[in-house]
């Protein structure tokens, strides 16, 4: 029996979602019974219980350091001045580092892990290099280019990258060059590059089972709309929704369709907007026939969700490095991305000299943005048809086949 740690960062929704995944095509892939725990904090660690109610002793939350939150994305003053002071709860972060990596070291000399895989959490990755334990790092970010106003940032990006490349391999999750949208996000040391495996996205490969079409996709039937995504934790998912709002108030906005998903399950969130002002529910809508400006969904089902981006025009992002996968790669759609974090910004601006999509960093960009995609929908679509032939959605199963490789020598 082999025994596997897998380390998940508890910031935003991205690596939860892909360890999750390959957690499953490791399930696929190794035919050996396996023993597995998982490492997080927070709404991650919450996830977990949830979804292995039966393995909770082998779920453990141990409080790795994350930024503090502000009002939209985090707070960097806030998330500077912790580095030495208690802030918003949080001991200072010197003391977090120390009382982190000694539960992750108590975890590692209990368990005796054969293979560490870990989404975002370096530390391990230093616990694992000691122990000669092989390690993947799952990452689509490695010193990202930083604009200006983040600059001063650069000697922790150095720290972290010296940590990352502690792993026996450091796996991209996306295509390989020249199709990688993370590009600009990617700065690779010399010790890193020959750890380096482009494995793929980590798309869902479950198949979508078709059932009884709802009142939201009939709905939206015979509609242009766009469909405009809320992700990431509150503090992203917050200022998302605001610079959402600012477009909806523009004037070029009053006829344009939109489909706001807030990924929150919260069915109060649910509501449609008439072109004559007033709200309706879902059922309302569809009975009364309305003319609809504006519908709010707090949580897609799978099926609602691949109907609304089959159906939609463009859609519009943060810059999410999973979502933009989905939507570019996995349904051919061009994006509009209004960043939060700099991060978004790379992935963006390398669709958008791609003519995969286009940024918009003011509120006035973005309706410039819709009226550009829907005048030059037809270039759009043939490069978006040229990624997508070329883009790999299946990391996961790449990543558990190497995980294989490496359990296979140790026996």
């Amino acid at each position: 029996m082999f025994k596997i740690g897998e380390f998940i960062y508890p910031w935003g929704s991205g690596h939860y979602s892909r360890m999750m995944r390959l957690n499953d095509a490791l399930s696929d892939q190794i035919k050996d019974e396996i023993d597995v725990h998982f490492s997080s904090k927070d709404h991650v660690y919450e996830k977990l219980l949830k979804k292995f109610p039966d393995k909770k002793e082998k779920i453990h939350e141990i409080l790795m350091p994350t930024p503090i939150d502000g009002k939209f994305g985090p707070s960097v003053s806030k998330s500077l001045m912790n580095i030495l002071l208690p802030i918003a709860n949080n001991p200072s972060l010197i003391k977090q580092i120390v009382n982190y990596l000694r539960e992750e070291r108590k975890l590692y000399n209990k368990e005796k892990f054969d293979l560490v895989i870990n989404d975002g959490d370096m530390g391990s990755n230093i616990l694992a290099n000691n122990r000669n334990i092989p390690s993947l790092f799952v990452t689509n970010q490695f010193r990202p280019k930083l604009y200006n106003s983040r600059s001063y940032l650069y000697p922790s990006l150095i720290f972290i990258a010296k940590q990352i490349s502690k792993a026996s391999k450091i796996l991209v999750a996306d295509s390989p060059p020249p199709y990688t949208m993370c590009e600009y996000n990617l700065n690779f040391i010399k010790e890193a590059e020959e750890k380096v495996v482009y494995v793929g996205h980590f798309t869902n490969s479950k198949k979508i089972e078709n059932k009884t079409e709802s009142d939201l996709e009939k709905l939206v039937k015979n509609n242009d709309f766009g469909y405009w995504m809320r992700t990431g934790n509150k503090s992203t998912n917050d200022g998302t929704g605001q610079r959402y709002e600012e477009a909806f108030h523009q004037n070029e906005m009053n006829n344009e369709k939109r489909i706001i998903s807030h990924a929150r399950n919260e069915s109060n969130i649910n509501s449609v907007i008439g072109k004559d002002g007033k709200k309706y529910s879902i059922l309302d809508a569809l009975e009364k026939k309305i003319d609809w400006i504006q519908i709010d969904i707090g949580f897609l089902s799978e099926q609602e969700k691949n109907t609304i981006l089959d159906l939609c025009k463009y859609t519009v992002v943060n810059g999410s490095h999973t979502v933009m996968g989905e939507i570019m790669g996995g349904k051919s759609k061009p994006i509009i991305g209004i960043p939060i974090y700099d991060e978004h910004t790379n992935n963006i601006k390398w669709a958008e000299e791609k003519n995969l999509g286009v940024l918009a960093i003011k509120t006035k960009q973005v309706t410039e943005a819709i009226s550009k995609i829907k005048e030059n929908y037809d270039d759009f679509e043939d490069n978006l048809k040229e990624f997508s032939k070329n883009f790999v959605p299946n990391g996961a199963e790449n990543s558990a086949k190497i995980a294989v490789q490496i359990l296979e020598e140790k026996r």
